[in-house]
């Protein structure tokens, strides 16, 4: 599927579902046209495991379209929301959730407020790192929600640091609890991050939300990776549950060195006399220059070749 085949925000045509796609309008009241709805993800739990990508650039998200990534998730900003509208625009056909950071929001109205902003701004869907009295009043405006839940890197001084939860029983139980309390404030959907993998397998059973699963092994309903992860755009070492499809930081770095390279040559060359050379210029005309010196100085010059000519060898 190409991200340009139905442009942002126009009419959906009767036949999208030709292509895999459904005609939806989103909250904000732009037409649209997705491969999912709430609806669809909440149908298929259990039923098969979708895929889920953070892409980090528009490139990514023109090409995370175009392989057919099930679920996208970006980064948004409610007081600079352009980046994640250019996300939108990218990849317009894929179900798309927008991320608000934890410290962006102080009050329930402020939620609600952030929510409607994103999805104004062509969200399907926000994702929150909130308690369930936030949840429930964005989830109480209509505001498809969806929480995380296990390592949650913010405020993992809580659980001990950066490192796996759910490994005693104690945390088993406030995982589980934690979810179904998301679960009661009206939430669809929850990210589970780094938990052992029976036991995101086993709460997603006893649980009507979709779970989102990063490095909690494959018993969630979708599997979620970041796009610099999939695509190996960092130097090791890497998070122990990702895999590098690619190596483009690897790619990346002989590219520098290449830039770098051309940019002494090009130095060399200026330095040296080669550049600009005959092929690189646009002579004057024959009697060109000595019309404007004549007209510029008052005098003339014996017809000869121009400087620039004697410099390239030129006649």
């Amino acid at each position: 599927m190409k991200s340009d085949e139905h442009p942002f925000g126009a009419l959906a045509p009767r036949d999208a579902h030709k292509r895999g796609l459904h005609r939806t309008m989103t909250l904000g009241g732009e037409y649209a046209t997705r491969n999912y709805t709430v609806k669809h993800l909440q149908d298929l739990k259990g039923k098969t495991v979708l895929t889920e990508t953070m892409p980090f650039t528009t490139r990514e998200a023109v090409a995370a379209e175009e392989a057919g990534i099930d679920t996208l998730k970006v980064r948004f900003d409610p007081a600079n929301p352009a980046d994640a509208i250019a996300m939108r625009k990218a990849a317009p056909h894929t179900f798309m959730t927008f991320c608000i950071g934890l410290t962006k929001i102080a009050t329930a109205d402020e939620a609600v407020r952030a929510g409607y902003i994103a999805m104004e701004a062509g969200a399907d869907g926000i994702m929150c790192q909130w308690g369930p009295k936030l949840i429930r009043a964005v989830s109480d405006a209509g505001i498809p929600v969806e929480a995380h839940a296990g390592l949650v890197p913010r405020l993992s001084t809580w659980t001990g640091g950066l490192r796996a939860v759910g490994k005693t029983m104690e945390e088993a139980m406030w995982i589980f609890e934690q979810i179904k309390s998301f679960e009661e404030a009206g939430a669809w959907a929850v990210e589970v991050e780094v938990v052992p993998a029976q036991l995101l397998a086993e709460i997603s059973r006893r649980t009507r939300l979709v779970t989102s699963s990063i490095g909690a092994g494959s018993g969630g309903d979708i599997q979620f990776m970041f796009a610099e992860d999939i695509l190996g755009c960092h130097a090791p070492p890497y998070p122990r549950h990702t895999k590098q499809y690619r190596d483009l930081y690897k790619m990346e770095q002989a590219m520098q060195v290449e830039r770098v390279q051309g940019f002494r040559d090009y130095i060399a060359d200026v330095k040296g006399g080669t550049f600009p050379g005959p092929q690189h210029i646009v002579n004057a005309p024959e009697g060109l220059i000595n019309q404007f010196l004549s007209a510029v100085d008052g005098r003339g010059v014996e017809s000869r070749p121009n400087d620039v000519n004697r410099r390239t060898g030129e006649t």
